[in-house]
């Protein structure tokens, strides 16, 4: 199968490289990964063959390890998870609410509604990644680690659902920064905030897909 008839979460499960280039086009491919490669570009406005290419210029000219996650054992991939994705977010989380509330005090005067509206929509996907990684550390990896993955396709139905609202607070997210431009009057605070947002963004993307995809 050459890669245009492939679906996205594919192509990024067999070159891990490519999220990359997915995250400069906003190509989804977590939530949205069942999408076919030429559907996903015809969509976005692309052509095809570039997005191909540009692929495959990433694949063999990064010096970063591409690790294939789909061929590692179960257990390496959930200790990766938990090391990569769930860890950071212990730290990350409050320290971005911290700076949406600073940001949202300092700068109400200039724009007040979309700076609480960002807060707003933060903080109920902060709460929902804290009780959806505790469900996943406490129910399913350790299901899935006994081998009883095979068991849970209820958890593993409501872990899908939570991803598709945090995958849609993202969205909202960027809607409300158009897309993380940084405001002319922005203080350094702000630039921060705006600037890990957009990390969190690409980090939820990869760590969801690794979930739902692999």
């Amino acid at each position: 199968m050459t890669m245009d008839e492939m679906s996205v979460a594919q192509v990024a499960t067999e070159h891990p490289l490519a999220t990359k280039v997915f995250a400069r086009y906003g190509i989804d491919f977590c939530c949205g990964g069942n999408n076919i490669l030429r559907q996903a570009c015809e969509e976005k406005g692309l052509e095809l063959g570039a997005v191909v290419e540009e692929i495959r210029k990433e694949s063999s000219s990064s010096s970063d390890r591409a690790e294939r996650w789909d061929e590692a054992p179960l257990e390496d991939l959930v200790t990766h998870i938990l090391a990569a994705y769930h860890r950071p977010l212990d730290k990350e989380l409050p320290r971005l609410e911290a700076m949406a509330r600073k940001v949202r005090e300092v700068h109400r005067d200039k724009a007040d509604k979309m700076l609480s509206d960002v807060l707003s929509v933060y903080l109920a996907l902060k709460a929902e990644l804290q009780d959806h990684m505790a469900k996943e550390e406490q129910i399913l990896f350790p299901m899935i680690l006994r081998g009883q993955g095979a068991m849970a396709d209820g958890p593993i139905m409501m872990m899908r659902q939570e991803h598709d609202a945090a995958a849609a607070a993202l969205r909202r997210l960027r809607e409300l920064t158009n897309g993380y431009e940084v405001p002319a009057e922005a203080c350094n605070t702000w630039r921060a905030l705006w600037h890990g947002l957009r990390a969190l963004e690409t980090s939820l993307h990869e760590h969801i897909h690794l979930e739902n995809n692999i």
